[in-house]
């Protein structure tokens, strides 16, 4: 069993048998109550995201979840299929369990996909990748009382607030871990 104070952001957790990954972790200790840690956890299933206290004597496990490379393929209603690259076996998740991670998969796409009991439940996206703008509004000089940015829109349908010059046609690096502008791609990379 693995020690509350041991748990950090980014943990991959196990908790009544089911896979969670830690996005926020305050640890505090208190005279009479002990040491509690107050946790935001992704449920890696379904995509479910709560808010939780956990005590020293909760029993947490500590896992190590598979993963593989994979090929996003395309998307159908709320599924999304994809291959993996090992043995090319097609398979389905649901966009709830992918959750935003969906605004940034275009076909051929290559992702880490994540096993649970040998069973695919989730991605893995690069912390930055790279997409073409599709929609820019003109920059207007001088507009800068909304801090120098604009919305513009990525070939996923996605949008995002960039700066001004930046315009239709021009590839963008997007964090994909807060959906937030990263850099313009220059054209030799």
């Amino acid at each position: 069993m693995l020690d509350i104070k041991k748990i950090k952001i980014g943990a991959e957790i196990e908790i009544k048998n089911e896979p969670f990954k830690v996005l926020k972790a305050v640890f505090s200790k208190t005279g009479r109550q002990g040491s509690v840690l107050r946790a935001k956890l992704k449920n890696l299933k379904n995509g479910n995201i709560f808010e939780t206290t956990l005590r020293s004597a909760d029993k947490i496990k500590e896992i190590d979840l598979a993963r593989e490379k994979a090929q996003f393929l395309y998307s159908e209603k709320n599924s999304y299929f994809f291959m993996d690259q090992a043995n090319y076996n097609q398979f389905s998740l649901e966009k709830n369990a992918l959750g935003s991670l969906t605004n940034f998969l275009t076909e051929g796409c290559r992702v880490e996909i994540i096993y649970h009991n040998e069973n695919p439940i989730n991605i893995d996206l690069p912390i930055k990748l790279n997409f073409q703008v599709v929609e820019s509004p003109p920059a207007i000089r001088g507009n800068t009382a909304e801090g120098a940015s604009k919305t513009v829109k990525i070939e996923t349908g996605y949008q995002l607030k960039a700066p001004l010059f930046i315009k239709e046609g021009d590839l963008i690096k997007i964090n994909t871990q807060d959906g937030n502008y990263a850099g313009r791609v220059k054209s030799e990379e």
